[in-house]
Order: C-alpha cells, then structure tokens, then sequence
C-alpha cells in the first residue's frame, strides 16, 4: 500500500507573512485614500467634498470606504494628519538656524500664515474638528485616529512652545505657562486665517450703521507676528 499522503499545513510563519501582507495592502489602501481626500480638499474645499466623491475617485465605494475609517470625521481627521506634518515641517525649517527667539517666534507666524493661505483646506478642516466638542469626537473618531491626530497638533506645537521657552531663558519673553500660549496662538491663528481669505473687517460708519473695509492677506500676516511677539512677552 502506498504511503497517506496529507495537505501541507499552513506553518506559523506563512500566517505571520500573510497577516503581514494584508496589514500592508490595508495601510497602502489607506493612504490611497487619505491622498484622494486631500487632493479634493485642495481643488474644491472641505464643504464641497463629500464620501461619495472620494470613492469614485479612489475607484471604490463608500461600503469600502468605512471598512478602513469609522466615518466621515475620522477620514477627515486624518486627512489633517497630512497637512498638519507638513505645517511641522515647515516650521521646522523657517526656524532653523534663527537663534534670537523674537526672530525665531516672527519667523514661525509668518510660516504658520503662508502654510494657511497656500492650503485653505487645511484651516477648514481644522477648524470643523476644533468646533466639535470632545465627547462627540470621541464617539466618531477611534482612540488611534485621535492619537495621530493629537500628535501631529503636539508636533507643530512643538517648534512654538520651544520658542516660547527659549524666549523665556533668555529673559525676552515671559510667559507663565508657554504651553497655553502656544495653543492659545493656533487656535486664534486659524481664526485670523480664516479672516485673511475672506478679504474684509466688518466697522462701523457712523453709530448703529455697519460698514465693510477690505484687509489684505499680508496685514493679516503683520498683525499675527506683531501680536504673538507682544504675547509673549506680557502673557500671565
């Protein structure tokens, strides 16, 4: 009689290398789709893009779509992600080699601006997510989303606060919790963005008669620097 013969089974290590395989093809699907959200973002604005849109340009549809983000908010979340580690890196670099921390501080802003009127979207989706309340988030977004995305804000917050402290060693600013003001200083930056692309102040001609002056990007810019060095140096 001829020997039994059995089907090879699967060793640990051919489960290891498939399970790898198929947490690689996931995570480059992934960022095929974090690159079509953002792509869209730049050409027509966070308000004009919606799941379906992403789908079809991926090539896919919105079934497939939250098989990898737990919803709109989470793929947007993490679409800030990207634009927020390029925000860092460019801080990173306008900084570089400036060791006067006004300069450095000055030189910061004006990056944060530029970054902000290059990419619009970037100030919309960041501020979409600013204006929801934690709890909320928390129930949309999964903890690992909320942790990059926490990391990437901590790492452009980075590059300011270490200005901030340097400023605080060397006697040129005094900032009682440099942490605070450098959040305070994003959070109202955003703000000032969103002002410098609408283009306009609202005044008042005569009392009770509301009147509209124009503002350019560049103003907006000048009072950012100005603002943030007299912060610094006068911040409880």
């Amino acid at each position: 009689m001829g020997e039994a013969t059995t089907d090879p089974q699967p060793t640990a290590a051919g489960g290891d290398t498939r399970r790898t395989a198929a947490a690689t093809r996931r995570r480059q699907r992934e960022k095929q789709i974090l690159e079509a959200t953002r792509a869209l973002f730049d050409e027509r604005g966070v308000r004009d893009v919606n799941i379906d849109d992403i789908a079809r340009l991926v090539g896919t549809n919105r079934a497939i779509l939250y098989r990898h983000f737990s919803g709109k908010e989470e793929l947007f979340a993490l679409t800030l992600v990207g634009y927020l580690d390029e925000l860092r890196e460019r801080l990173d670099a306008a900084g570089d080699g400036i060791e006067d921390p006004p300069d450095r501080l000055a030189a910061l802003v004006s990056a944060f601006v530029d970054f902000g009127l290059e990419y619009p979207a970037f100030v919309d989706c960041a501020q979409a997510l600013m204006r929801r309340p934690g709890p909320e988030l928390l129930d949309e977004i999964s903890e690992s989303a909320l942790f990059r995305l926490g990391r990437a804000i901590a790492g452009c917050l980075g590059s300011l606060r270490t200005t901030l402290d340097d400023g605080v060693a060397s006697g040129a600013f005094h900032v009682g919790d440099t942490n605070l003001l450098a959040n305070h200083m994003y959070a109202t930056g955003l703000g000032a963005l969103q002002l410098a692309r609408v283009g306009m102040l609202i005044t008042e001609l005569a009392p009770g008669i509301p009147g509209i002056a124009p503002v350019s990007p560049e103003q907006v810019k000048r009072y950012l620097v100005a603002t943030s060095r007299a912060l610094a140096t006068t911040a409880p």
